[in-house]
């Protein structure tokens, strides 16, 4: 193929999507370019199906390369190591809307993998990389559905703008991410600083109607070059299993709502699945226990989606806008900083904040600089949450996807560093799940704070939209269940306070939502997040007055920056006897920021008293106590602060003439004494005998 060139204008720059010169040999190949960001796009897929799966082998990698920003990575291999959390979220980023757009029963493996080429450390490439995978895929050979169009929005000073640069994003009040196809928004990441739903839903129409116009350049695009789709073998349940299993469980899947709990259903399920298997597994016939399982899936599934479009019924019995039994409780870890326990129905969420000091800032390298992070959300989800077992493993890429959405969620309420000067960690351990483990993270993690005495603006909530579709019939779920997740069409997680929007995620199975459709979810959302907020409050509303005893006290000085270096001394020794003498943290930053932090209030105000010493100037006539360091024929010199001596000449040793200093005081005295003279060089000059009596016995340390 000769190199195609295909471009148009969006946002401020021009948005380039070139193919035929990389990666020839891949089905697929494009790299997309704005400004002086590029990225390499390319999808493969097998020739063959992979035996025995009963799902789409897909596997999308998001790779930033260093060299894209001009630089060596750290470490001693100095080569990239394994994928960072940006790098996983925008691989996630990628998988989420192209997943849905690949024929059902697709079982040959995939692969898209997107690679950073080029930074300008202006523009963030993950959106280019979702724009490249739509695009690989749609001129390739692989079947898919597409095209798709991605923009990143913002809302800020009262106007939208797409492709904003990383600046202009982290300080607009709402951000987010619109991928959408010819149908309809199949996609949305984003968060805002407490933002009405009115101007959530102006952003997503704006990012609607420039997602138009670069789809119109990929359907441009695979009009020209792109090939012809393939036919792939397809493992779809045979009609005659369908009819055979569908007689055979007539009136039994409505004996599965009797039941309450959702380990009740799965164990009739499950029963029904072996007595099927019993009747139908012959040495005659290639009928296997996995395919009756798909079967019976399916049918369960078509049967859970006409109850609620024909019947207006959800499985568990609630109307579409109820949510579960909520009960919440803080305060459950005794040793911890601060702890909320949230369970909505059978999905709970423990979540358990940290307080630290600046030391434990997480520190970012990425292709647009290096930062640090000051509050985190970690997320876990064990096996047992589900009654499942598996081997213990670090987070996988669901796990980082949930605790990065609950921590955008929770990020716009948290004080500023000058109000509470500490590093938040929150750990959000699943304890049970059936439906929307990061909602409950978002919930569990406010109140968890609330509890830290961390003294945030707004509770937020957060729930879990559903959608079921049917022709041109749909209904909308309130806070959905595992198996209204599994067998619907949408997972709408919206977060936020009283005020506003904090956290949005959206995704979808089907081909596209509409906006009136968008703005309905929206509101019926806000109700029952206004409802989760009602339960939460009853049990706290606001921050704790006082932190956890177990929590370190933070204390802040500001010092001249000039007398940084003589707070940490050389090589770091006045600081490290400062921690040693007293047992406390301290941190100083690049302004004179010191932040002292520890659980004992006398060694702060140690450690507070040793610092102001050190950076305090002398001032003529100011009363100081001290010990005699040294004696010479003509004085004694005394440490009036932190290795700053004064002499007191022998004519202002008494009152009474004194012919030897050393008849006067020794070293290791203790006196009062005053500075009657500072020279131009900054020596000073005190008197024991201007201190009246009155003065030495006023005198406080």
């Amino acid at each position: 193929m000769t190199a195609k060139q295909f471009k148009t204008n969006i946002g401020s720059q021009e948005l380039l999507i070139e193919t035929g010169i990389m990666a020839k040999q891949a089905d697929g190949s494009v790299t997309v370019r704005y400004g002086d960001t590029i990225v390499l796009v390319t999808a493969v897929m097998d020739k063959s199906p992979r035996e025995g799966l009963n799902f789409l082998p897909l596997t999308v990698e998001y790779q930033e390369r260093t060299y894209a920003a001009g630089r060596i990575p750290g470490g001693f291999f100095k080569r990239e190591g394994r994928p960072s959390e940006k790098e996983i979220l925008s691989a996630r980023l990628i998988d989420r809307p192209i997943r849905p757009l690949f024929p059902k029963g697709l079982r040959n493996s995939l692969q898209v993998v997107a690679t950073v080429q080029s930074s300008d450390g202006e523009n963030d490439p993950d959106i280019l990389a979702v724009i490249g995978a739509s695009m690989a895929l749609s001129i390739s050979n692989i079947p898919f559905s597409g095209p798709v169009g991605a923009v990143r929005v913002i809302y800020a000073n009262g106007e939208y703008k797409a492709f904003p640069t990383y600046q202009e994003a982290l300080e607009a009040e709402l951000e987010m991410i619109i991928v959408a196809s010819p149908k309809g928004v199949i996609m949305i990441e984003g968060g805002g600083k407490q933002v009405s739903k009115e101007i959530v839903e102006k952003a997503i129409e704006f990012g609607r109607s420039i997602n138009e116009s670069i789809i119109t350049l990929q359907e441009q695009m695979i009009k020209e070059i792109g090939k012809q789709k393939l036919e792939p073998e397809l493992n779809l349940i045979s009609e005659e299993l369908l009819m055979k299993v569908s007689d055979l469980t007539k009136g039994k899947f409505e004996k599965s709502l009797e039941l309450d709990s959702k380990e009740d259903r799965q164990s009739y399920m499950n029963s029904l699945k072996d007595e099927l298997a019993s009747q139908l597994i012959t040495e005659e016939n290639e009928i296997t226990e996995a395919s009756i399982t798909e079967a019976l899936e399916e049918l369960q599934k078509t049967f859970m989606r006409d109850l609620i479009i024909e019947s207006g019924k959800r499985v568990d019995g609630r109307g579409f806008e109820d949510v579960r039994d909520i009960d919440s409780q803080v305060g459950v870890l005794p040793r911890t900083h601060g702890s909320g326990l949230f369970t909505r129905g059978q999905t709970q969420a423990l979540a358990v904040v940290t307080l630290g000091t600046a030391s434990d800032e997480q520190k970012v390298d990425a292709l647009a600089g290096a930062t640090t992070k000051n509050f985190m959300l970690h997320y876990n989800f064990p096996a047992f949450s589900v009654g499942e077992t598996r081997p213990m493993r670090g987070p996988g890429r669901r796990e980082i996807g949930h605790g990065a959405l609950a921590e955008k969620a929770l990020r716009p309420v948290m004080p500023s560093a000058e109000e509470f000067p500490y590093t938040v960690r929150i750990v959000s351990d699943i304890l049970e799940s059936n439906g929307s483990s990061s909602m409950a993270s978002v919930c569990g993690g406010s109140l968890a704070l609330m509890d830290a005495g961390a003294p945030i603006e707004s509770p937020v909530s957060g729930i879990a939209m559903g959608l079921i579709v049917k022709g041109d019939k749909y209904k909308i779920l309130t806070d959905i269940a595992g198996f209204e997740d599994h067998c619907g069409d949408m997972d709408f997680k919206v977060a936020g306070t009283a005020k506003g929007i904090t956290a949005i995620q959206v995704d979808l199975k089907i081909a596209g939502i509409t906006q009136q459709m968008i703005s309905e979810i929206l509101e019926q959302s806000q109700r029952a997040r206004e409802f989760i907020l009602g339960k939460m409050n009853e049990t706290i509303s606001q921050a704790r007055e006082s932190l956890s005893e177990y929590a370190p006290r933070i204390t802040t000085l500001q010092i001249p920056v000039a007398k940084i270096g003589e707070v940490i001394g050389p090589s770091g020794k006045t600081i490290r006897k400062i921690i040693a003498d007293t047992g406390v943290s301290i941190d100083i930053n690049d302004e004179g920021r010191v932040m002292i932090a520890s659980t004992d209030p006398a060694s702060s105000e140690k450690a507070i008293n040793c610092i102001k010493g050190l950076v305090e100037e002398p001032e003529i006539g100011r009363l100081y106590k001290g010990k005699i360091t040294r004696i010479e024929n003509f004085g004694a010199f005394v440490e009036i602060l932190p290795n700053k001596n004064g002499l007191v000449h022998v004519s202002e040793l008494s009152n009474e003439f004194v012919k030897n200093v050393s008849d006067a005081v020794s070293i290791g005295d203790e006196v009062v004494a005053k500075i009657v003279e500072i020279d131009n060089l900054g020596r000073v000059n005190l008197s024991i005998k201007q201190v009246s009596e009155d003065e030495k016995n006023s005198f406080k340390d």
